[in-house]
């Protein structure tokens, strides 16, 4: 038992950034923009939330000060794809090349510096994994059951009638791109502070990227989403044990298996007549209102 609950605390510990980020990006998309900036904002969140805590010598307030590096990058991203129209695709990957490049100049001085553990809360997870599944609880209940919930949703789905019924598209947009900026910031400042509690350039690897991937996995559903990223947790956990070889699997394989669980959700779905399910139909879509 005792053995169990340590597999089942590393696995959620593994799988709490995805979640919050992949919450993040699925709010943003129900509003009608694509994100590919998350992996930017993941990191910038993880550089300055532990360049923070160091200073502050408080890993709490370093989690506060990541997630608001997190919403600045999305304060940046919303001011082109938001404010000038400009492509959103595009924009994402500036963005997150900007953050990849930036973290270095900022992280340098904080780099093999530990931190200590928060501590754990309720059977050794610590309060932000509990925080995430009561995030996840709280943004289907926004989403589905309440009436901002339907404007952003109709926003995303189409901008052009929401915005002749007198919605506020732009406003919608803007919350939601700063949500998720803010989720992007917390999930890398908690890769920084509690997952490794150190500092290195490079150490989101690709999470931002698989955040996005659950997004797709998950076609619309927060449930889905936040298993999915257990069992994507699940796959990183795997991969440490087999790069350690404690397991005869190949560590690259493992690497590779979250994106090619996507792929196959993908064809499913295409072959299950459900292409483009969970989709906003104003998805990636520049809005300019008439003037």
């Amino acid at each position: 038992m005792d053995l169990a609950l340590l597999i089942l605390t590393t696995i959620a510990t593994a799988a709490t950034p995805l979640v919050i980020a992949g919450l993040g990006e699925h709010v943003v998309e129900r509003a009608g923009v694509l994100n590919l900036g998350v992996e930017g904002m993941m990191i910038m969140g993880a550089a300055v939330g532990f360049a923070g805590a160091v200073v502050l010598d408080s890993s709490f307030a370093g989690l506060l000060i990541g997630s608001l590096a997190g919403g600045a990058m999305a304060a940046v991203f919303g001011l082109f794809a938001l404010g000038l129209a400009t492509n959103q695709v595009a924009t994402g990957l500036a963005v997150t090349i900007f953050g990849l490049g930036l973290v270095g100049l900022i992280g340098q001085p904080f780099v093999g510096q530990p931190r200590p553990p928060i501590g754990s809360v309720l059977f050794g997870l610590d309060a932000v994994v509990l925080a995430s599944l009561w995030l996840a609880v709280a943004t289907a209940y926004v989403l589905k059951r309440t009436r901002t919930g339907l404007i952003l949703r109709g926003v995303g789905e189409s901008h052009g009638s929401a915005h002749a019924l007198g919605l506020p598209v732009l406003g919608m947009r803007w919350r939601a791109v700063l949500f998720g900026g803010l989720c992007a910031g917390l999930a890398g400042a908690y890769l920084s502070l509690v997952y490794t509690r150190f500092w290195s350039p490079g150490m989101t690897a690709g999470r931002g990227w698989i955040a996005l991937a659950l997004v797709v996995f998950a076609a619309g559903s927060v449930r889905r989403l936040v298993a999915g990223a257990y069992l994507f947790g699940a796959i990183l956990v795997a991969q440490l044990h087999a790069q350690a070889g404690a397991i005869g699997i190949p560590s690259q394989f493992l690497s590779m298996l979250p994106y090619l669980m996507t792929i196959v959700a993908l064809v499913v779905l295409s072959l299950a007549g459900r292409r483009g399910a969970g989709a906003a139909g104003s998805l990636g879509q520049p809005f300019v209102p008439d003037r």
